[in-house]
Formats: structure tokens, sequence, C-alpha cells
């Protein structure tokens, strides 16, 4: 029978990483309890577990007296000595509970506690596993809509995909097996609440740690990220290594990794920019792939104003002003943009000499249908310093 217990233990040690221990003392307390319902009480009750072999021993303490007015707590003195000849009155003899007697009520209790011990540990065990995975990437398996909400199987618990944290006009199917992003795990009495996203930046950024293994190094860090969910995302890298081009990482060779993750995430469009500790800079490299003619910021303002050529101007803003939004998001500037023209007409515009001035006609006039056609197709990348 130890044998048994010692083998059901380590099975449950194993399945549902509790430890045997916490067991051992649910065992104890179910004894305790039995013992309770069986003799009234149980404050004389001793219960001896041995871890190694789950040998146990239920020992009532009573006290040797000549005449016995409570059996659970008293013996007398012949009972005393018909266990060890030596005991004398006001001894205290622990004498051995076969627990086998205990009535059908009794076990039942102890079952109970036993099995009420073990779910509150799983739910434990579970909680303290998936905690550890907040603000982490998982795979998870579609199991059903449940109103807009989706249920998402994680392994040993179900996480809750809400209206708000999906992708507009992402649908999945049952058993398909999607990433998602842990917000956030709360413990409930009917085990842990587990919160995931499909919007949240770091969603990217985990996946690109996970992808690209130089970001995972700490090699390249990703410096800032911009993201507007199912349409775009600007991630701005740096190379702690003079020797790797970031940008060249996270796009792997003929763009692999960065078209896996472009993938996962369904055709979601990936800019990746070089970082800069110049705002100047940054804010021309966030502006890709607009052209830019010249930027003045204001690090105190946190402000700068942008000038690119007329035929950019549509670009660099981009459709419903999306390149122009993610490019402030990702610098934590607010960027004001207008065309040369504007500029020059506004009086702003001071003829700086830089790299853009001489345009080649032919570069001028297909930049932009060039640059598209190039990357267009399944897994569409912009790489800002192409």
């Amino acid at each position: 029978m130890n044998n048994e217990l010692l083998e059901a233990l380590t099975i449950l040690e194993q399945e549902k990483n509790i430890s045997k221990e916490t067991l051992l003392e649910a065992i104890e307390n179910s004894l305790l309890t039995a013992c309770k319902n069986h003799f009234g009480k149980a404050d004389n009750i001793k219960v001896n577990i041995d871890p190694e072999t789950c040998e146990f021993h239920v020992l009532a303490e009573k006290t040797v007296v000549e005449k016995v007015e409570d059996d659970v707590t008293e013996i007398s003195l012949a009972n005393a000595r018909m266990i060890d000849s030596e005991y004398n009155l006001g001894d205290v003899v622990n004498v051995e509970v076969k627990s086998k007697e205990f009535g059908r009520i009794a076990t039942q209790n102890a079952k109970n506690v036993i099995l009420q011990k073990i779910r509150e540990e799983e739910r434990k065990a579970i909680y303290s596993e998936y905690y550890s995975m907040e603000k982490d990437v998982v795979t998870g398996i579609v199991q059903r809509y449940v109103g807009k909400n989706i249920s998402i199987n994680l392994g040993k618990a179900d996480a809750i995909l809400t209206e708000n944290e999906q992708v507009k006009g992402e649908v999945f199917k049952p058993t398909e097996r999607i990433k998602v992003y842990i917000l956030e795990v709360k413990s409930t009495p009917k085990g842990p609440k587990i919160m995931v996203s499909r919007t949240h930046p770091e969603l990217v950024k985990r996946l690109f740690e996970a992808e690209v293994t130089e970001v995972k190094d700490g090699i390249v860090e990703i410096k800032s990220i911009a993201r507007e969910a199912g349409s775009r995302t600007k991630i701005a890298v740096y190379s702690n290594d003079p020797d790797v081009d970031p940008v060249g990482a996270c796009v792997g060779m003929n763009g692999a990794r960065v078209n896996a993750i472009v993938s996962e995430l369904r055709g979601e469009k990936i800019d990746i920019i070089n970082w800069n500790e110049n705002p100047a800079m940054l804010i021309e490299n966030a502006l890709s792939p607009a052209k830019v003619i010249s930027v003045i910021a204001d690090g105190e303002e946190k402000s700068a104003k942008v000038v690119v050529p007329d035929y950019q101007l549509s670009l660099a803003i981009g459709k419903e002003g999306q390149n122009a939004r993610l490019a402030a998001r990702l610098t934590g500037f607010k960027i004001d943009i207008k065309s040369e023209t504007q500029a020059r007409e506004s009086g702003e515009f001071m003829d700086y000499e830089n790299d853009y001035e001489d345009y080649d006609e032919e570069y001028e006039e297909g930049y932009e249908e060039g640059y598209e056609e190039e990357n267009a197709g399944d897994g569409e990348f912009i790489d800002g310093n192409e």
C-alpha cells in the first residue's frame, strides 16, 4: 500500500507540478479531519509520515488514569501497562489509531480534503507557470468564439483574446495555431485568468527576438517600435557590434527572417530603419521610404519641421497620414511635414546643402513607383536604408 502511495505521489508531482511535501501535508490534514469526524475531536492526534517510504502512523496521545471517563484522551493503567509495563498514572501514552476502522463518512471527508488540496495546488502551479510567461509570446490553439471574444488553448490553461486585442480583419478557425502576446495573468478561485493580445507592439518585438539570433543575443537592439496592427509596423534597430548591420540582420537573406514574421502577422507590412541618437537623422530614417531634404528638430519641445521634395509629400505623409503618424510615434517627436514649394512660400525653408539637392531626373520620376514594384508581393518589406 505504501509503495502504491509513493508511486501515486511521484506521478502527481511530475504531471501536476505539485511537490511531494505539499501532497504529504494534504494527507496529514485529511487523516486529522477523519479522526475529528470519527472521534468527535482531534486535539490529541498526531500523524507521522515518512517522506521516503510514505509509511504513516496515526497516534493518539492518551493520559494514564485510574478511571477512564473519556476514551479519546484517557487510558486505564491496566491497558497502558499492556503496551509497556513501565507506565504509571499521569504518564502520556501514544496509542496507534487504525485508520481502516474509520467510518464511510469520515473516509469520504478525508478524500475530499486531499482532492481539494490537489486542485488548489494545481491552480497555483498553473498560475505560477503562466505568470512567468507574462509579457512574452506563446503559441496557442484557437478553440471557439465566445461572443466576440476568442478562447485560446495554451496547453494547461485557456486564454481570452478579447475583441479590443484582436486585429481587425483577422478571422480564425477552430484548431488553428496562432501566436499571442500574454498581457496579464490573474489568479481566480476557478484558476488563472489569462488575457492575450494580437495587437500589442511587443508582439512584433518578441517575434523578432525569436526569429533573429542577433536580437535574441543582444547584438542588435530594437530601440523603438510603433505599430498599427494589421496594417504597418515601424521598428528602429541599433547594432552594438560595428561589424553587424542591424537592418540586414533583421531582414535576413532574401528577406527570409522578416517575411516569416510578416507571415505570422497575416501580411502586416514592416519598415525597419536604423536608430540614430541624432533626432534629425532618426526622423529622416523614420519617414522612409520618403526622401527628405531637411529636418529641423527641437529636442526640448520634441517637435520637428521636415521638408520633402514636392513629389514625395504624399509618400512621406502616407495613406491617411499613416507613415507620418508612425514616424511620430517611433521617434517621440511631433512632426510637421511640408513640401519644398510649401516651405519656400511660407518662408520657412532654408536652402541647405545636402546630398539630396542633385536629383537625377529619371530617379526623381521613378523612385516611388520603382520602389513599390520592387518590394511588392507576399511579405512586403520596406528597408529605410535602401
